[in-house]
């Protein structure tokens, strides 16, 4: 049963992926593509839930360790994984220069201060690392964390919401970020890194695929073609890969 309090938490937090199905393993190979030349090394998973990404990447790299804010969820992290820390986003409790790579995965719209969060991503991670971020996309048609409307939150995928005014926006979900690229772009203003990969994806749409499944994997499968089009603007995260020089 969902109480208010989990829907108050998936208000702050987002929800985190407790199954592992074929978007899950998309984004699992262009994180191993993205970060290729660093597996051997040390990663980071900034904002790590509840620990299935973890899961999935500690068979291809060196070591790994999850930092998650949210306490029961380092904790159940914590189950799958001895390498979890319980800790913020803007202060790292971590070391100038400790890791090779660092995966951020939908958590930079829900922290306090984002540019913060990736200035301390870049004292942490070594000369030649990479971060492996990804992002909501502000041009997607639906709004994936819910709203807040009268008083109270509505958890769902809300649609239009990203293209109202965004005075009119920050009151119906004030409690998360969606991106531009000049957006993320401007996060990244002035510091010592080069872009190695910028684009834009679509989901997998497993849901729609396990009630309608001819259905869901054409639109799967149209969705994803879009990737190479104009059209992408429309798609659902941002997915960029960032070198520190």
């Amino acid at each position: 049963m969902t109480t208010s309090r989990d829907l108050d938490k998936a208000a702050l937090r987002g929800e985190p992926s407790y199954v592992w199905r074929a978007g899950q393993e998309r984004r699992l190979q262009m994180i191993l593509s993205a970060a290729t030349s660093h597996l051997d090394g040390r990663m980071l998973e900034n904002g790590c839930g509840v620990g299935m990404y973890m899961q999935h990447l500690e068979a291809h790299v060196g070591s790994i360790i999850g930092l998650e804010f949210d306490p029961p969820r380092a904790l159940e992290a914590h189950l799958h994984s001895t390498h979890v820390v319980n800790g913020a986003s803007e202060e790292l409790p971590f070391a100038t220069s400790s890791f090779d790579a660092i995966l951020s995965h939908e958590v930079l719209e829900h922290v306090a201060d984002d540019r913060k969060s990736v200035q301390e991503m870049l004292r942490v991670l070594k000369p030649g690392g990479v971060i492996v971020l990804f992002a909501p996309n502000l041009g997607y048609p639906f709004e994936t964390h819910g709203i807040y409307w009268r008083g109270r939150y509505h958890f769902g995928n809300i649609p239009l919401v990203h293209y109202l005014p965004a005075a009119w926006r920050r009151k119906l979900a004030p409690h998360v970020r969606a991106y531009t690229t000049s957006a993320i772009s401007s996060l990244f203003t002035g510091l010592p890194i080069q872009v190695l990969e910028r684009r834009i994806i679509f989901g997998a749409y497993d849901n729609i695929i396990y009630s309608s499944p001819i259905l869901g994997r054409i639109l799967r499968a149209i969705l994803q073609w879009m990737e190479t089009t104009p059209l992408k603007i429309f798609g659902l995260s941002h997915f960029w890969v960032v070198e520190k020089l």
